[in-house]
Formats: C-alpha cells, structure tokens, sequence
C-alpha cells in the first residue's frame, strides 16, 4: 500500500492542531486525476478554516490546501483528451492540497506554461485571481481611476497594485504598516504610500486625491478600516470587500452611500469560481501568461516544507510577512 505525508487537524485551534499524519495514497476515479503535489499556496482563509471561522463550516477532521500546482502522477478512467502523466497544471480544490499527493476531478485543472515554476503558479490562483476580478469585475475600473490598495505588501496587495497599473489606473495608492512594506509597494507600481497605521491616514488618502477620494477600495480589514475607507471613497466610487482580517465585523448604514451615489460590493473567490469558470478561466490563463511574460512580478517570501505547516501558518497569521508564503510537500 502506498502512503503520503498530509497535514490534518481534528480540532480547531492554533497552528498547533495542524499535525503530520501518514495516510493512504488515493488513487483517481472517472474523470479524475492524480497530482503529484509539488507546491501548496497559503491563504488567509486557510487560518480561518483551522479555526472554523471561515465564510462556511469546516469538518473535521479536516486537511487544508485549496491552491496546489504539480504533475499528473496517474490519470483516472474517462479522463478529458490532451491530459497526460508527466503534465505540469495547477488545480484548485475544496481540501486536501496539504499533502504530497491529491485526486484532482480533471475540470480543476489548468495547464501550466513551461516557463512558470510551481511556487510562482500558487501565488496566482487566489491572490491574483481575488486582484484581477474585484479590478476588472466587481471594482470596473475605468481609464485614468484612483483604486486605494489596503496591506499592499501582502498576497493579494502585491497584484492589486501591480494589475490596477495594468488595467488602467491613473493613480494607485497603497497602504501598508512599514516602510519597508511601502517601499516594496513603490517599486510595483504605487504612486502613492499611506501607513495605515498612522490616525489621520484616511485624511492623508483625500489629499493624494485633491479632496475627491479613491474612484475603487479593496477593503480587507474590516471594523475602523473598513469605517474610515468610506470617508475616502470618491463620488461614484466603489469599496470592494473580500475579507475581515481584524476579525471585527463592520455595520454599515446603507443611506450614506446615497448623498455620494456610492456602492459597497462583496466578493468571494469560491462562488465566481464556481458559478463563472468560464470567466475565470480565461482571466487566469491571462494571469499566468503576464507573469511568464515578466509583466507581472511574483513574491514568495518563504517555503516552508510540508511538515512545517504550523510554523508557515504562525508567520502568516504574524502579519509580519510580504508576499505569499508557499509549502513544499516533496522537501
């Protein structure tokens, strides 16, 4: 019987709950795929999961990893034609990417351009693709637009400020907590930099924009920062939400966006991905062809190796990180 190295918990909890387990191999069913997994993207939702304080209930026991890039190991019956063993995709699932090997259904699967390594390839399907659609999709940026970039240095900050240059902005404003944070911001793009932590930020914000405030928001903080970005969205301007990190739920009293013709929008990358992929699709085929073509610049800041999923996670949640954080389960 063949077996793998996963990370499981069985509770929730602190990084500590995530535990190296010895299971099965799985082997492929209809129209499915084995992937031998060579990288495994972090994610913030996979810390709310382990504390089950995710947007939906995680089971458990329970093994993370949504964002997995590797090779075709074993191909399953009835599986679509072009796929072969040996072929370099990348896939997204529901669970079971912190593990050395995955079953993969063939439709998750996306081929991988030669020139894009496996730890690049995992940054892209949830940061870049959150980017790219609350840009292009739920913020509609429009030519010449100022689009206000809050954590900037972080996973989803990194390609906000880049794709908001990309697709048309005129003015990129980015927020961070460092100078160094800012710095890296700058040399991606920003035109300007904010430290959010500083009390008058938001004041700071309308002055980089002549009083008028941010055209799109990417609004990922939640409680006071999702108050004070409202103050500084422009009239007709659109504040995207796609998170809470600080864990402080936001209220909001709609007839206020009334006086400036403004909206609030939300976004979760699991219902687009599952209820557009066509659409998703073709924007992260063009995702991977922009950073193959070096118009897109990837951070990984560290690897870990599977069996240090707890330490991978304790520096996520630190908030003392750039960029995406990346586990390698063949290490």
């Amino acid at each position: 019987m063949a077996t793998m190295q996963v990370i499981r918990f069985h509770e929730y909890g602190e990084p500590s709950v995530l535990q190296s387990e010895e299971m099965e191999r799985p082997e492929p069913g209809k129209g499915e795929v084995l992937i031998k997994i060579e990288a495994v993207g972090l994610n913030y939702a996979d810390t709310r999961r382990r504390r089950n304080s995710y947007l939906v209930k995680t089971p458990v026991p329970y093994i993370l990893g949504g964002e997995i890039a590797g090779t075709i190991e074993a191909l399953g019956p009835e599986t679509p034609a072009g796929l072969a063993v040996g072929g370099r995709v990348l896939a997204l699932v529901e669970t079971g990417g912190y593990a050395q090997y995955a079953v993969v259904n063939a439709r998750q699967l996306f081929p991988l351009p030669d020139a894009l390594s496996y730890t690049d390839a995992v940054t892209i399907a949830v940061q870049g693709m959150t980017s790219y659609e609350i840009i292009k999709m739920s913020g509609q940026l429009q030519e010449g637009e100022s689009v206000l970039v809050h954590a900037a240095a972080g996973g989803v900050g990194i390609y906000s400020v880049q794709l908001a240059k990309l697709l048309g902005a005129g003015q990129v404003i980015a927020t961070a907590s460092t100078e160094a944070k800012l710095e890296l911001a700058r040399s991606l793009g920003a035109d300007t930099l904010v430290n959010y932590t500083e009390p008058d930020w938001a004041k700071k914000v309308k002055g980089a924009t002549g009083g008028r405030g941010a055209d799109i928001i990417l609004e990922m903080v939640g409680g006071e920062v999702f108050n004070q970005s409202l103050t500084c969205l422009a009239p007709y301007g659109r504040m995207v939400v796609f998170g809470a990190a600080s864990d402080v739920l936001p209220t909001l009293n709609p007839i206020q966006l009334m006086y400036r013709n403004q909206s609030v929008i939300g976004y979760w990358l699991t219902y687009s991905l599952t209820r557009r992929p066509q659409q998703f699709a073709a924007g992260l085929q063009t995702l991977m062809g922009w950073v193959a073509e070096g118009k897109l610049k990837t951070v990984v800041e560290q690897t870990f190796p599977l069996a240090e999923a707890a330490a991978a996670h304790t520096a996520l949640e630190g908030r003392g990180t750039v960029g995406k954080l990346v586990l390698l389960p063949q290490s």
